[in-house]
């Protein structure tokens, strides 16, 4: 088994616990009584979408993670901790503190966050910044979505 292997087994379920409590402890999504009066945009996508997105994304950045350790990309690592970081403190601002404004400005730190990480990975480990792409593509949505809602609810 690979150093990779070895590391995965702690990395992907560290990141999958943490995505998701973090989800979990702020009341996230569809449920949410706050979240559930907000005006949404046409391009929402229907509530089931978000924890098959999100399991998946955090699954690819367990791996991304494991990879990066086991290379010993310093600069990725530490990248890929504060853009985590960020990510985990999103649900909190937006669904617990109903601050969606601010959250607006967290996700736009959090784009840059992901982007600058994915830019240090692919230097040291091209597979890991292909596996944060679709992560970075869903921000981008979130994002908009983010945006949207300020505008939709002033």
């Amino acid at each position: 088994m690979t150093k990779t292997y070895k590391i995965g087994f702690c990395t992907v379920p560290l990141i999958l616990l943490l995505g998701i409590g973090s989800g979990l402890l702020s009341g996230s999504g569809y449920g949410n009584p706050w979240f559930d009066a907000l005006r949404k945009p046409w391009f929402m996508p229907p509530g089931w979408v978000f924890p098959v997105v999100w399991t998946t994304l955090y699954v690819l950045m367990g791996i991304a993670l494991a990879q990066l350790l086991a290379a010993r990309a310093t600069a990725a690592v530490l990248l890929f901790a504060a853009q985590l970081i960020l990510n985990l403190a999103w649900s909190p601002l937006f669904f617990a503190a109903h601050d969606a404004r601010n959250a607006l400005l967290l996700i736009v730190v959090l784009d840059a966050a992901v982007w600058a990480t994915i830019v240090a990975a692919w230097r040291v480990r091209r597979s890991s910044a292909l596996l944060l792409l679709p992560y970075g593509a869903w921000l981008a949505l979130a994002t908009a979505l983010n945006l949207a809602i300020v505008r939709l609810n002033p």
